[in-house]
């Protein structure tokens, strides 16, 4: 039983890892929750898009504690009862990931591979290819796993696997995201420094450096407004590679604040990074996302704009769809700005959607820019003096702030944008607001 594995911390006396064991991570295990609890839509959700994704039979999310593991969600599985959505863990396979720290554990043909071939369970929950990646505490404790099961053996492709492996963090993040408000709640208040943290965590930590494009981003949450503090907003966006040497960016504005517009957010986000690498347009891709948004059942909609591209000699050759979403500004290198994208329907209503691809070109100097609402129906404070004649920040001021950065890259473009909306609404947002640029630079 995984005789061919060389486990952290080595063996217990009944031959499974002693990380089993760990006091510690037996405690974050314990701390999330999850163990003995019944299916939420949330892990359903995630677990159903990867056996959709991978075309495996089977999907788990699952918590490891000691002795057993807990299947907190078993698509594919008919297993109601508390006491059949589990099994001991010298019965699955998900200790090995708890015996590996972290590490993923892939087996294409589990009756052939010498780590699981005289494994107990091989036969009677004929597994004929398993594929793991493992659910982790902020602390760097395995908690559990995410994985897929398929009755034959297959070799599971590298698209399969970088979707397991986001999908796995998008579990992790769900339970992150949980503990954390739990505590914030069983306090009483939700502070401002959590809620930003929080925020940050839908976020990318740092905008990934794509050749031949300057690219800035920030992220503005609104004013605190009386005693409720700051909530979590729905506000979100990323920059990523896709498939090849093209790359793709999202903006997306979930209705609402707070837990439940986290969650869309946090799903949304992984969602996209799952399906960008299969070279769909993006109509093709926000239509996804909206099929997904339907099968959670969440009461939030979604706005959102995504954008793929790729630089070429001249400049940069992209397109781009937009989901109920204000449409993108393209900035030339002589400041003359043109709304981009076609009008489309917001994500997460309606079954049968209308979206447009809208393909363009980028020179050296021009700017797109991608923005949540926050940026043009920005206001004064209700009351406040000094402001109330300049009234609503709109489109139009917009599009005049941005043809004043001609001369600037992404980084500066993005202060100068942030500076003037501080400027009109007096420091107080009414919204949240979050910015997105890309440049081609100038030849030096």
């Amino acid at each position: 039983m995984g005789g061919e594995v060389d486990f952290v911390g080595g063996l217990r006396a009944d031959g499974l890892p002693t990380a089993l064991s760990d006091p510690a991570r037996l405690a974050a295990v314990s701390a999330t929750g999850l163990l003995d609890t019944g299916p939420e839509e949330v892990f359903e959700d995630l677990a159903a898009l990867a056996a959709r994704v991978t075309g495996s039979g089977r999907a788990f999310v699952t918590l490891v504690d000691e002795e057993r593991s807990f299947w907190k969600s078993c698509v594919g599985v008919a297993a109601t009862d508390l006491a059949q959505r589990q099994n001991p863990a010298r019965e699955s396979f998900c200790y090995f990931l708890v015996g590996l720290a972290g590490a993923p554990f892939i087996v294409d043909d589990a009756a052939a591979d010498p780590r699981t071939r005289e494994h107990p369970s091989v036969g009677p929950m004929s597994i004929g290819a398993w594929a793991g990646y493992p659910l982790m505490s902020p602390d760097g404790h395995v908690l559990g796993s995410f994985c897929v099961i398929d009755d034959t053996p297959r070799a599971w492709s590298q698209a399969d696997l970088a979707t397991l492996a986001t999908l796995a963090r998008s579990v992790s993040a769900e339970v992150h995201l949980r503990q954390s408000l739990a505590a914030a709640q069983d306090a009483q208040r939700v502070s401002s420094d959590l809620a930003h943290s929080l925020q940050q965590g839908l976020l990318p930590p740092a905008l990934r450096p794509v050749p031949g494009l300057d690219a800035a981003a920030s992220y503005l949450p609104a004013s605190a407004s009386g005693h409720r503090g700051v909530e979590v907003g729905g506000d979100f966006y990323d920059l990523f590679h896709t498939t090849g040497d093209t790359y793709g960016a999202v903006l997306g504005d979930v209705c609402g604040k707070g837990v439940e517009a986290a969650k869309v957010t946090a799903m949304a986000r992984y969602t996209v990074r799952a399906d960008a690498g299969q070279s769909i347009t993006p109509a093709r891709l926000l239509d996804r996302l909206n099929s997904a948004m339907l099968a959670q059942r969440s009461p939030r909609f979604l706005t959102a704009v995504y954008t793929t591209f790729h630089t070429t000699p001249a400049g940069l050759s992209g397109r781009i769809a937009l989901a109920g979403h204000p449409p993108a500004l393209l900035r030339r290198a002589d400041g003359a700005v043109h709304q981009l994208g076609h009008p489309g329907t917001l994500l997460g209503i309606l079954e049968q959607i209308h979206l447009t691809d809208v393909d363009y070109q980028m020179f050296p100097g021009d700017l797109l820019l991608l923005y949540s609402d926050g940026a043009c129906e920005a206001r004064p404070r209700p009351g406040a003096t000094g402001h109330l004649e300049q009234g609503l920040f709109g489109e139009d001021e917009l599009i005049a702030a941005l043809a004043a950065t001609h001369t600037l890259d992404a980084t500066a473009t993005i202060s100068y944008l942030t500076k003037a909306l501080a400027a009109h609404h007096g420091g107080w947002a009414s919204d949240d607001t979050a910015l997105l640029a890309l440049r081609v630079p100038t030849a030096a």
